[in-house]
Order: C-alpha cells, then sequence, then structure tokens
C-alpha cells in the first residue's frame, strides 16, 4: 500500500492516516439546521417555514448577520467515536400532524448527520414544546 492510500477500516473517520474528531457543537448546528428544513416546524427563532420555501426567516437573516446561535436552542447531543444521539425540542405549526412532523424530523435529522459526519444516528428524541399559529 503506498502513503497516500488508506485502509479501509470500515469508518470513514478513522484510517491508517489518523482519525477525525467532530465536535459536538458542529453535529449541534447540523441538527438544528435539518430540524429547520422540515416543514411544519416552526424555528426558535420564529417564523413558520412554508411548503416550498427556502428563503430565511427574519430570525434566520438576523443570526446569520449577528452569528447567533438560536438556532441550535432546545438541542442536546451526545457524540462518540462513530455516532451520535440528540435530544430536540421543536415548536410545530398549528394545522400540522405532530406525529408526521416528528417523524420527518428524525429522518432529515438522521439523513444530514450520517451524510455529513459519518456518524451513525442511534437515537433521535423529539420533544414538542409548542403549537404555533402562523403569523
Amino acid at each position: 500500500m503506498s502513503s497516500t492510500e488508506t485502509q479501509d477500516t470500515g469508518h470513514p473517520l478513522h484510517s491508517d492516516l489518523g482519525t477525525t474528531t467532530i465536535q459536538d457543537s458542529v453535529v449541534t448546528a447540523i441538527i438544528g439546521m435539518a430540524a429547520d428544513e422540515v416543514e411544519g416546524v416552526v424555528p426558535s427563532h420564529g417564523g413558520v417555514r412554508l411548503p416550498g420555501d427556502t428563503s430565511p426567516t427574519v430570525g434566520e437573516f438576523v443570526d446569520n448577520l449577528t452569528g447567533g446561535g438560536s438556532r441550535t436552542r432546545g438541542l442536546s447531543v451526545d457524540v462518540g467515536e462513530r455516532q451520535a444521539a440528540a435530544d430536540i425540542t421543536v415548536n410545530v405549526a398549528y394545522g400540522r400532524s405532530i406525529p408526521q412532523v416528528a417523524q420527518a424530523v428524525r429522518d432529515q435529522v438522521i439523513k444530514r448527520v450520517q451524510n455529513l459526519t459519518g456518524l451513525e444516528v442511534t437515537e433521535v428524541n423529539i420533544q414538542v414544546n409548542d403549537v404555533i399559529l402562523p403569523e
């Protein structure tokens, strides 16, 4: 094996050339963004995501300008070497099926975390904190 080849260790974060460590804050940010992508989730910083709407809410725009972290409020993660688990608190738009929104959040979080980090997501617990009327 040449010095530029890596041995397949069965996990993208570990190779014979070293280990990649992903901080909890990175996984937390990914989870927050993934949850906000789901239709029916009301971001903690205000605004309702409507079907097909990809424009930022006012709160997202302000967070982007100021570097604010309100997107990660209500999130708790446990990140190991190869796995991650999450507890998420969300608000759901009135009129949306809470079980369907919760499952969509769970699916989106698992997909994004696994695709972007290579970590296996073992658990996504969701607490619905509030039902919000559209503005």
